[in-house]
């Protein structure tokens, strides 16, 4: 399985991490749990406005939040002529993901680790309404940044 990132940073942001690392920390999350091909991501990083917007529209929630995700549903028959499938559209805010980090004692680098892979999770399918699935993509967040090299965020802050 191979992942292309498509990247647009739409806002100033002290610190990013490279096309590479985003590359890496998305492809690791979704090993093992969509089909062995080629897939593309989108990742725009947005200011806390338009993430309080985008949050507002799409998830009724008036405040702007870490990371969202739009999985592009792209049928399988229709992707069989292209060189990589999308998966969906990933939006961080960075200036939130800063914050946590910071209020919640966690490196900077781990924290981005963290969301992108929990926003790649929730493109190939993964939910977190009920506890049944909270704890099955929280289980797959975890193995997936120890194996990364990550501590457990969950036990962090």
């Amino acid at each position: 399985m191979n992942v292309t990132v498509e990247f647009c940073n739409d806002c100033e942001s002290d610190w990013a991490p490279s096309l590479e690392d985003c590359e890496q920390w998305i492809g690791a999350a979704l090993d093992g749990v969509v089909a062995d091909a080629n897939y593309a991501v989108s990742l725009r990083l947005v200011n806390s406005e338009e993430s309080s917007l985008l949050n507002k529209n799409y998830r009724e929630k008036s405040r702007p939040t870490n990371v969202l995700s739009f999985p592009a549903n792209f049928p399988a028959e229709l992707g069989e002529n292209l060189e990589f499938l999308p998966l969906g559209d990933i939006v961080v805010c960075p200036e939130i993901v800063s914050k946590e980090a910071k209020d919640q004692g966690k490196a900077l680098e781990a924290h981005w680790a963290h969301m992108l892979i929990h926003g790649a999770l929730h493109l190939s399918g993964f939910d977190h309404s009920i506890d049944s699935e909270a704890e099955l993509m929280e289980s797959h967040e975890v193995s997936t940044l120890e194996k990364l090299g990550f501590p457990n965020p969950y036990l962090i802050g």
